[in-house]
C-alpha cells in the first residue's frame, strides 16, 4: 500500500565544496526509496512563514537568519554558512513537518523527507540546525487546535536539547529523547523524559529499554499526535554516534514506535534526523528502511475513528 511522504526538491541545498554535513543524502535518500520500488504519494510543502517561526525562536535572531547578518560565531555553532539558499530549505522543512503532521493527524502516518532540526535553540542555532522544524510544527499545530496535546518522541543518536528548550513548561507538549549520554550536546537540557544510554548498546540492550520508556511515557500523557524524530545515526558504523545498533536494530526500532503508537490510536508524522558515514548511500538506505518500516505498520492498520 501507499504511503504519504511530503518531499521538496531543494531540501537539498547548495554548501561549500567538501564540507561534512552530507546535505546530498536528501536526494539519496528519495533514490533508494525509488531503488526499493517504495509505494508513496508525494507531497510539496508551502515554506514556513516568517511568523510561525517567530512563535518559537527569538524575533531578533530571525531577522538576522533572514537579513544574512549572522555573525560568524553564530554560523559556526551552526555549522555551515546561512546562505539565503539555506534559508529557503530550512523554510521548506519546517513547512514539510508541519504538512506531514497534518497528513498524519487524517490518515495515520506521513514521512518528512528531511527535518529533525532538534538543536535550533530559541535564540540560536546549533548542530547543522538553523530552525527547529520540530517544534516550528508542533506549535502551529497546537495554535491552530488541531491538536491538544503533543509528544516529541526523539531517536536520535543526541540529545533534542533544542526542542526541550523551546517547548520547557509548557503543558500542551511532552519531550521524550533516547540518546548517548557522552555525545552532543555536551550541555543537555531537560526534556520531560531524558534516558541516557551507555556507550556501544546495542540492539537488545536498547530495544530493551525503548520497550520500558515508551510505552510508559505515552501513557502517562496521552498525547493527540506524535512527531518523532527517526536519526538513523545510533547505527554502530556512524561517525557521529556513540551507540551500536545493527540495521535490523534500527527497524525493529521504528517498528515498535509504530507499534506502540497504533496500539494506542495515535497518528505519527516522522523526520529524517540525523545520520552520518563515510558511504552516502548506506546512510541513505538507512532513511529509506526506516520510513518503510513505519509506513509498513500503519499502512496495514486503521486508526480508531
Amino acid at each position: 500500500m501507499s504511503f504519504a511522504l511530503v518531499h521538496h526538491p531543494e531540501y537539498v541545498a547548495v554548501l561549500p565544496p567538501g564540507h561534512s554535513f552530507p546535505m546530498d543524502k536528501y536526494g539519496l535518500v528519495m533514490r533508494a526509496l525509488a531503488d526499493i520500488g517504495a509505494m508513496f504519494t508525494t507531497y510539496a510543502p508551502d515554506p514556513a512563514p516568517r511568523d510561525w517561526i517567530e512563535e518559537v525562536h527569538d524575533p531578533t535572531y530571525v531577522a538576522a537568519v533572514f537579513d544574512g547578518t549572522l555573525d560568524r560565531d553564530a554560523e559556526r555553532r551552526i555549522g555551515f554558512p546561512v546562505t539565503s539558499s539555506i534559508v529557503r530549505r530550512s523554510r521548506l522543512v519546517m513547512g514539510g513537518t508541519y504538512l506531514a503532521g497534518r497528513i498524519a493527524l487524517d490518515v495515520g502516518f506521513a514521512a518528512n523527507s528531511a527535518g529533525g532540526s532538534h538543536h535550533a535553540l530559541p535564540g540560536a542555532g546549533a548542530g547543522y540546525c538553523v530552525f527547529n522544524d520540530i517544534a516550528v510544527a508542533g506549535a502551529r499545530l497546537l495554535a491552530e487546535g488541531r491538536v491538544r496535546r503533543l509528544a516529541v518522541v526523539d531517536c536520535d543518536v543526541h540529545q533534542g536539547d533544542g526542542t526541550a528548550a523551546i517547548f520547557a513548561g509548557r503543558p500542551d507538549v511532552v519531550t521524550l529523547s533516547l540518546h548517548a549520554a557522552r555525545n552532543f550536546p555536551v550541555r543537555k537540557t531537560r526534556s520531560t523524559r531524558d534516558v541516557e544510554l551507555a556507550d556501544d548498546t546495542g540492539d537488545d540492550e536498547y530495544l530493551a529499554i525503548l520497550g520500558r520508556e515508551l510505552p510508559a511515557f505515552l501513557d502517562a500523557h496521552r498525547p493527540d499526535l506524535i512527531i518523532y524524530q527517526a536519526g538513523v545515526d545510533p547505527h554502530h558504523e556512524d561517525r557521529l554516534g556513540r551507540l551500536a545498533l545493527s540495521d535490523d536494530g534500527l527497524i525493529a526500532r521504528d517498528r515498535f514506535v509504530a507499534a506502540a503508537c497504533i496500539a494506542r490510536g495515535l497518528p505519527l508524522a516522522s523526520t529524517l534526523g540525523g545520520g552520518y558515514g563515510t558511504d552516502k548511500a548506506a546512510v541513505a538506505a538507512r532513511h529509506a528502511r526506516s520510513i518503510l518500516a513505519l509506513a509498513g505498520c500503519y499502512t496495514k492498520t486503521s486508526l480508531p475513528g
